[in-house]
């Protein structure tokens, strides 16, 4: 049997598991990355408003004159219905297979260290149970990716090793969050940039 998400081979004491250790990992990492008082969550949304101090939640204005312009891809992401929907949303679906219990609500960085936190906690489980972990894994990485790049600012965006989707293709694709598209060397296939961010991550030799 094979890991859903990076398609490798399952070791013998991976047997009953749907993905693998390293992609467990992986996943972990992503999720504890966006938690937290310094995490990439808490640092978006300094970037709102420049000088901000407040990670707890997009800054308000409290003047009367025109406030600082935000950077609305920012304001999407960090406001409500942004990351902490989508974490949200996930939390949901895990507690109807009985993986994760649904947060109380509360100020919009609870709500990001709650889900992440239940997300983690539980993803041992998951990754025996879930059946759309490749599909999680893709939008947890991709919101990373997100976050980073924005954070960054002009520093060029990691690039990651992603499988060629071609049936029978072993190619290997190198993305970031800001690629326009990608074509595989080894059939020449073309990917779009949203096509692009929906392959698999793979493991590399280092």
């Amino acid at each position: 049997m094979n890991c859903c998400i990076c398609a490798s081979s399952l070791w013998d004491d991976e047997t009953g598991r749907m993905i693998c250790r390293p992609c467990e990992r992986r996943i972990a990492d992503n999720l504890k990355a966006l938690s937290g008082p310094g995490g990439l969550y808490a640092r978006l949304c300094l970037r709102i408003h420049p000088g901000s101090g407040n990670s707890t939640g997009p800054a308000v204005s409290g003047t009367r004159g025109a406030p600082i312009p935000a950077n609305l891809q920012v304001l999407n992401l960090t406001a409500n219905g942004g990351i902490v929907s989508a974490l949200e949303a996930w939390v949901e679906d895990w507690a109807s297979y009985g993986l994760a219990a649904v947060g109380a609500g509360g100020r919009l960085q609870h709500r990001i260290d709650w889900a992440a936190g239940t997300l983690w906690l539980n993803l041992p489980q998951a990754s025996r149970r879930h059946p759309a972990l490749d599909e999680f894994a893709r939008e947890v990485w991709n919101i990373r990716k997100q976050c980073e790049a924005l954070i960054d600012g002009d520093k060029p965006a990691r690039k990651v090793p992603v499988q060629c989707s071609s049936a029978g293709c072993d190619g290997i694709l190198r993305v970031s969050i800001d690629t326009p598209g990608e074509t595989c060397r080894a059939c020449g296939r073309e990917y779009g940039h949203g096509e692009a961010l929906q392959l698999t991550p793979v493991r590399t030799a280092a």
